[in-house]
């Protein structure tokens, strides 16, 4: 798959393990198209951005694990053979070493590690998925078989340690751009394929509400109601598939589905038609920045308006970034708060400032690998 090669330099890089320090960092991520699509099996585009989260540790010759989180000021320890059960929702450092040893890794010792970065938390932005994916790469490399993961393999056990493990509604869209970095498209149905594409989009300027998001409640929320949908439509038609089904072909249905659940419908579709577009114009010779800024908002458009997800805050600070120049923008994640982010390739300072001015977090990214280690 198109990761591979980045797996390939990261093998020459890591020698087997020298000194048993070792230093991982995954990138966050923003979704350009496809907000509340991956996990109803459609597409997404996301872009890893220049915003990281670290791992940095060294064995002990104990069983013991400690963790030191700086960044909120916080400290875990636990016993690497009694990571089973879980302590807390959302257990992640446990959950992760649990998915390795269920796929045969094995640990004879412990480790201690500091967890930096400088990603928004709980911010729309993955901090929760490039923390794990720095985590299930660092402890593969540090268990007993000292295996260098590819990104695939890195995002499939991250994506099950933090959703799955959890029985939690997220996609794996978070885990593969992390681990894989840079600019993917991404399909996860009728089974996984990532396309790294090749532009290099410039500066976005990613703005932060100060809203905390409840995400996983709100990804409940939305994915509840388009099951219901999808299971009213199955009533009629058992064998339909968002996949497959043609805007054009909709107004039979306005007689079998309420008007709420015919909006639904058309914004998942929408949303689906404008990523698909978006992947046309990304993969054009004739790549228009001005074309791609209209989808953003476009999209960001169906999400206030149809999922309903946006914000006040959120829709401030876009038109704010659109007024200073920003050719286009939309919410980040799944929305409820968190960050939006503006395209600026030509005038990124000028859109930053127009939101600091608001009394908002700004900062100015662009995109970035995906696992990077140090030794």
């Amino acid at each position: 798959m198109v990761c591979r090669g980045e797996a390939s330099i990261l093998k020459k890089k890591n020698m087997a393990k020298t000194s048993h320090r070792l230093s991982v960092s995954a990138p966050g991520r923003i979704c350009l198209f496809g907000e509340h699509q991956d996990y109803l099996g459609l597409p997404v585009i996301a872009l890893a951005i220049s915003k990281r989260m670290t791992v940095q540790g060294r064995v002990r010759d104990d069983f013991k694990i400690l963790i030191d989180l700086p960044d909120i000021r916080n400290r875990e320890e636990f016993n690497i053979l009694e990571v089973f059960p879980y302590h807390k929702e959302r257990d992640y450092f446990r959950s992760s070493v649990h998915v390795l040893q269920k796929a045969g890794f094995t640990f004879s010792h412990g480790f201690e590690c500091a967890v930096r970065g400088d990603i928004p938390i709980n911010a729309g932005t993955s901090s929760s998925s490039a923390l794990v994916v720095a985590w299930i790469y660092f402890l593969a490399q540090m268990s007993d078989q000292q295996k260098v993961l590819t990104p695939e393999e890195t995002a499939k056990l991250a994506h099950q340690s933090e959703v799955l493990e959890f029985n939690e509604p997220g996609g794996m869209m978070d885990h593969y751009s992390s681990a894989c970095g840079r600019l993917i498209y991404l399909e996860n149905f009728p089974s996984i394929k990532i396309q790294k594409l090749s532009n290099s989009l410039g500066f976005f300027v990613l703005g932060y509400s100060g809203d905390p998001k409840d995400t996983t409640g709100l990804i409940g929320r939305v994915k509840k109601r388009a099951e219901t949908l999808l299971h009213d439509m199955k009533k009629s038609n058992p064998d339909i598939l968002l996949q497959d089904i043609n805007r054009n072909e909709l107004p039979p249905w306005k007689k079998r589905l309420s008007k709420d659940q015919m909006d639904l419908l058309n914004g998942i579709l929408e949303t689906r038609d404008i990523t698909k577009e978006a992947l046309a114009l990304l993969q054009s010779k004739h790549f228009s920045r001005g074309d791609f800024g209209k989808l953003l908002t476009r999209h960001h458009e169906i999400l206030r308006d149809v999922i309903g997800v946006s914000t006040t805050k959120l829709d401030t600070m876009l038109k704010t970034a659109l007024d200073a120049g920003a050719l286009g923008g939309k919410l980040n994640g799944s929305g409820g708060g968190g960050c939006m982010f503006a395209y600026t390739p030509e005038n990124p300072e000028k859109v930053k400032d127009a939101i600091q001015k608001m009394g908002f977090d700004a900062w100015i990214i662009h995109d970035d690998s995906g696992i990077q280690i140090s030794q």
